[in-house]
């Protein structure tokens, strides 16, 4: 499997600052905020599956507008795998007329440019030799991060969370893991903030981290524009012997 990130960041502003958006190989999506618009037409219309971790708009900002644009190029629907919680936030606030088109109905009932398909924590979505399993996220809306396995080779995306001990349990258990993307939002003087939003800052990240029992390369994500270096600076100072790295946009991972 490959994995190239599209947007990594916690916000917009410059060049490459671009909310949530990996790409895996041509065809999935995990998240979709602003850095899908990179993409060209002809890239966006080879997506068939998008894997939502929560329904916040830096994660899935772009959706409507990626099924209105390549919706009608398509055979078949655009499958967009939630939780149950995030699919009902979906259908309510997004996909709700008000807000844009229910695509789900359009343009036929029986044949919509798209289609919802709900997960759970710790069942696997197979596609191909490839598998996702939803993976335990705290946050202050539905939401899961993702292992994304291709059978030599495992990478954990931690979604937006908050300190939790239920990923970690599952981390420790995935014996291929070689990479770990995690979320840290907020500087250390921020931690208040971070408590209330069920997010990371430097000091909550090494505490997560020291419940990791498995080798993997770290990378940090979702760091706040203004504040990069700050947060970077913090988590070099209280998290170093974990080694981890800020995860940079155009970022590719084979495993």
């Amino acid at each position: 499997m490959r994995l190239r990130v599209l947007g990594c960041s916690g916000g917009i502003g410059g060049r490459h600052l671009r909310t949530t958006t990996f790409l895996v190989d041509q065809d999935i999506l995990i998240d979709a905020g602003t850095g899908l618009g990179d993409l060209s037409l002809a890239e966006l219309s080879q997506i068939d599956h998008v894997f939502v971790t929560h329904s916040h708009l830096d994660h899935v900002t772009s959706i409507p507008f990626l099924i209105d644009t390549v919706g009608g190029m398509r055979d078949r629907p655009i499958t967009v795998y939630a939780s149950p919680g995030t699919v009902e936030i979906l259908r309510n606030h997004l996909f709700n007329w008000s807000i844009w088109p229910d695509f789900s109905e359009i343009p036929l009932p029986d044949a919509p440019f798209l289609r919802y398909q709900e997960v759970k924590v710790g069942e696997p979505v197979r596609l191909g030799k490839r598998w996702i399993t939803p993976l335990p996220a705290n946050h202050t809306v539905p939401a899961v991060g993702y292992q994304l396995d291709s059978g030599t080779g495992s990478l954990v995306f931690s979604g937006d969370t908050g300190p939790n001990d239920a990923l970690w349990k599952a981390v420790n258990a995935i014996g291929n893991l070689k990479y770990l993307i995690i979320e840290t939002a907020f500087s250390n003087k921020e931690r208040a903030l971070a408590e209330v939003s069920k997010h990371l800052c430097p000091d909550m990240l090494a505490e997560e981290l020291a419940k990791l029992e498995r080798s993997a390369e770290i990378y940090v994500t979702h760091l706040k524009p203004g504040e990069i270096e700050l947060t970077m600076q913090e988590i070099e100072d209280c998290a170093a012997h974990f080694r981890p790295r800020m995860l940079q946009n155009n970022q590719v991972f084979d495993f």
